[in-house]
């Protein structure tokens, strides 16, 4: 099968791997989030906010909020959302509908999540926008990357790879695939359907569509001018 999930993501690393099916490709969970999450939510016992929670914080009921687990002041969770142990929502994020995020991540100021999946140890710290995506181990988004997750057409998100084409994931709303360890450049917009594995760099001010290797480097250089003020 092509694209399967374990060839970007380490399921030691996550408590959901259950979204995951070894017979579709890595994007396909997506479209499990919702129903895996509401029976997650109803599977807990007793109260659902074990961390703290600023009293400025907006959390609504649908909402786990693990021990260890901090809210800081305005930020609003919506929920549907599970929120892993030691992971902070920083003041200003919004945490819009099914929201799954591991232990360990940050989830900063001004940055809006929705349908998306975080592994363990994400760092999505400043200006970002994460939907219909996957984040995998220890991935880093830098201030301002944007997972762009609908077409301008509103088709269907197709995956440009270089050996099958492009092909039909079937989803109309798909972000992207970061595979573990990758680190994206400040101000960086990844085009719905992109997909880059494991331990990969791309640059600041990157414009990506397509499939990347593992430890690929996007190198972004822009021409600049340097004169004198008169």
């Amino acid at each position: 099968m092509d694209f399967p999930a374990e060839a970007y993501l380490d399921f030691e690393q996550t408590d959901h791997r259950d979204l995951f099916r070894p017979d579709e490709p890595v994007w396909s969970a997506l479209s499990h989030i919702k129903g895996y999450l509401a029976g997650l939510l109803d599977s807990v016992e007793g109260d659902l906010i074990r961390g703290t929670v600023d009293p400025r914080a907006v959390v609504g009921e649908q909402v786990y909020l693990a021990p260890g687990a901090t809210v800081e002041a305005n930020a609003i969770i919506k929920g549907p959302a599970w929120i892993g142990e030691g992971t902070t929502v920083r003041s200003g994020a919004y945490l819009r509908e099914n929201v799954i995020v591991g232990k360990g991540c940050t989830l900063g100021n001004s940055s809006e999540f929705k349908n998306c999946l975080l592994f363990n140890d994400c760092e999505v710290p400043h200006f970002n926008y994460v939907g219909d995506s996957i984040l995998g181990h220890k991935a880093h988004l830098g201030a301002g990357v944007i997972c762009s997750n609908v077409r301008l057409d509103r088709a269907n998100v197709r995956v440009k790879d270089d050996a099958n084409g492009f092909l039909d994931t079937g989803l109309r709303k798909f972000g992207a695939i970061v595979g573990d360890r990758t680190e994206v450049g400040c101000n960086s917009v990844l085009s719905p359907g992109s997909i880059l594995g494991r331990e990969c760099i791309v640059y600041p001010l990157t414009s990506w569509s397509g499939v990347l290797n593992d430890r690929q480097i996007v190198k972004t250089k822009q021409p600049s001018e340097v004169v004198t003020r008169h």
